[in-house]
């Protein structure tokens, strides 16, 4: 994974409704998607195991939605800078995310109000999106009061 961090410390009066983020790809590799579930205590079969995986339908393991929902995060607070808190991830999964694909994520500020970042994201790969949805976050009181 590889992506430009602002480590300076991006404020909210740094952001605009418009802003886009850089993009960031995601190799899906199998090491991740199997030790991020088991990591969430995922435990489901289909998530670690490829027969069993594949018995159910599927065709390989696949990335479960916890690990969806911890990676818009990070992908949106990388971006946000280190003052930046999550408030709300809020997802829907479309196409699996399987072993040996990527993932780009996309995002784009669509509000801004009082402290708080909403930002629209996409998690695509071969198949489709993968997740689409908003991340929210929130900046401390005195960042988030336009002067």
């Amino acid at each position: 994974m590889t992506a430009t961090i602002d480590r300076t410390g991006r404020g909210y009066d740094d952001i605009a409704v418009g802003d886009v983020l850089p993009e960031l790809a995601i190799p899906l590799t199998r090491t991740l998607i199997v030790a991020t579930a088991l990591a969430t205590r995922d435990f489901q079969d289909v998530h670690h195991d490829p027969d069993l995986a594949r018995e159910r339908g599927s065709k390989d393991v696949f990335m479960n939605i916890l690990t969806s929902n911890g990676l818009a995060g990070r992908f949106v607070t990388d971006w946000a800078g280190p003052h930046a808190a999550v408030r709300r991830v809020k997802i829907r999964l479309g196409a699996p995310n399987y072993p040996g694909d990527t993932m780009t994520m996309t995002g784009e500020v669509v509000a801004k109000d009082d402290g708080l970042v909403e930002v629209k994201v996409v998690g695509a790969n071969s198949l489709g999106n993968h997740l689409s949805g908003t991340v929210t976050v929130s900046y401390p009181a005195s960042e988030g009061k336009d002067v």
